[in-house]
């Protein structure tokens, strides 16, 4: 059996980055800080942030460039994807670990601002879903489908 699922919470370290394919698939690029903070066995206080590298796709790409900046905090979840090449300056082996976002949630920021966040997310997976006031929800694809829930 094989697994390859990664769901990652943290602050945005840069803005993302939009680059777009030949085919005009939009891709974005951005890395998320993700800091974990613990006590030692004497009571000292201790924290570890990691810096992941992340890249989304479509429309999950264009709507992450649109909404999310710097220092913005956001929730995705994806799968890892690792990239190998040689080296051309010292012809040695690289490699890149990296996270596919598949899908993301915006997040409050810990003081409760929404950090420029226009719209509520609504959860979905494997496809973007925005909730409009009023309830019209926007999916990937752009279509507006009515809320059938009254709340």
């Amino acid at each position: 059996m094989n697994y390859n699922r990664v769901q990652l919470a943290g602050n945005l370290t840069r803005d993302p980055e939009i680059k777009y394919l030949p085919s005009g698939v939009p891709i974005a690029s951005f890395t998320i800080a993700s800091t974990r903070k613990w006590k030692s066995e004497s009571g000292e206080k201790k924290e570890e942030t990691a810096f992941v590298d992340c890249t989304a796709f479509g429309k999950t790409a264009e709507v992450i460039v649109q909404y999310h900046k710097k220092g913005h905090p956001i929730f995705i979840e994806g799968r890892l994807k690792l990239d190998q090449w040689d080296d051309k300056a010292s012809g040695q082996k690289r490699s890149k670990l990296t996270v596919i976002a598949e899908s993301f949630q915006f997040l409050k920021a810990f003081d409760g601002a929404d950090n420029g966040a226009a719209a509520t997310p609504a959860p979905a997976r494997g496809k973007f879903a925005l909730t409009k006031a009023g309830g019209t929800k926007v999916a990937a694809d752009g279509k507006e489908e009515e809320d059938s829930v009254p709340f």
